[in-house]
């Protein structure tokens, strides 16, 4: 929001500026001594034009240079002595946008015609006062000032982006070495115990067993809790050290994650509709995170036995759909737990929406939907 609107405050002042040059060249012009012929009509008509011109300098720099040098000329063999503000203004302009070259070629060509048209329309008149005339008209130091200003303009512009994009990098490259340490620190004072815990709480379910005897149920819960914990934290470590270094997983990868789910007993089925087309690499992504945070909440908290996932491509947008049958009852609202979040999140930055809540038939459903622009 904030881009489009710096967008309209800068044409709108674009656009006052052109207006003001446009008055002031029409004002010089007529507080000279002109006959009002049909001429003295065109010129000033060609005033106003070169002014009005400039409120497209930013979009059409080299369009605007061009139509300003030539209402520049024209002014020249209408016999109106104004300085040449606007065609200044599409220097600058132009040079700020990188256009130096045809800049230069432009002006050197607006240079040679001004003399010509000068002695063309003197009609026999002194040299002296045509070249005279061509002064007042333009200076070749004007040209240089101007063309300086927006280079210099357009080299600070460079410079303060090289700047930014080296403080993002820095800040990229310090972040990445906070989460190889806090992932350090992770795998040495955690993962260590909650092995331990872990395998102290297997065997002595397995003793239990061999013996015979019934197992307690707080031994049995700090079992699953020691394997979900093991879980838990070799995710989190794995997002850690995660620096975007590794290929991005995407809808290619699909199959494989519900080729995972099967291998731990989940019927998982994967169906895939419509013309399968290239998407945008952030979509792409996203899709994938959904898809694995839906199966991977189903084989741990669902209790399901079987899972359906879609794919849908579609004109304008990538649907997704995540099914189970599990335990999830209608009508009660999902616990909102990071894994959610962060689906949210991601569909969210896309534009696009995202529905997570049990099914009237029983078990749970994820439904994305993902804007794909297909403008060439």
């Amino acid at each position: 929001m904030s881009t489009k609107r710096f967008a309209v405050r800068a044409g709108v002042r674009d656009w006052a500026i052109a207006v003001c040059v446009a008055a002031m060249l029409l004002s010089a012009a007529l507080s000279g001594d002109h006959t009002g012929t049909d001429l003295d009509l065109l010129g000033y008509a060609l005033l106003v034009v070169g002014g009005l011109a400039l409120g497209a300098r930013r979009r059409a720099p080299v369009a605007v240079l061009v139509v300003t040098g030539l209402c520049v000329v024209g002014c020249q063999a209408a016999g109106l002595e104004v300085p040449a503000v606007a065609y200044l203004f599409a220097v600058y302009a132009a040079v700020r946008a990188g256009h130096l070259r045809i800049t230069v070629a432009a002006s050197v060509a607006l240079l040679v015609a001004l003399p010509l048209t000068a002695l063309a329309s003197s009609h026999g008149g002194p040299v002296d006062e045509a070249l005279a005339r061509t002064r007042g008209v333009i200076e070749l130091g004007w040209l240089v000032a101007a063309g300086a200003a927006g280079e210099a303009l357009r080299q600070a512009e460079r410079r303060a982006d090289e700047a930014e994009r080296t403080r993002e990098e820095t800040a990229r490259r310090r972040a990445d070495e906070e989460r190889l340490h806090i992932a350090r620190e992770l795998h040495d004072s955690l993962t260590h115990q909650i092995s331990v815990i872990k395998v102290q709480a297997e065997v002595a379910v397995h003793v239990a067993r061999r013996r015979g005897e019934q197992v307690p149920e707080v031994l049995l819960a700090i079992q699953e809790a020691g394997r979900e914990a093991a879980r838990d934290l070799r995710a989190t470590l794995e997002a850690l050290r995660d620096d975007d270094t590794a290929p991005p997983r995407g809808l290619d990868h699909v199959p494989e994650l519900v080729k995972r789910a099967r291998t731990s007993g989940l019927a998982a089925t994967l169906t895939i509709e419509g013309q399968r087309c290239a998407v945008p690499a952030a979509v792409d992504r996203t899709a994938y995170r959904i898809v694995q945070e839906s199966l991977t909440n189903v084989a741990r908290h669902a209790a399901a036995s079987t899972a359906s996932v879609r794919i849908g491509y579609r004109a304008d947008a990538l649907a997704i759909r995540v099914d189970d049958d599990g335990k999830a009852v209608p009508g009660t609202a999902p616990l909102p737990g990071i894994g959610l979040l962060g689906m949210h999140e991601r569909v969210t930055a896309l534009g696009g929406h995202l529905r997570a809540e049990p099914r009237d038939e029983g078990g749970f459903t994820v439904q994305a939907e993902l804007p794909v622009d297909r403008t060439p």
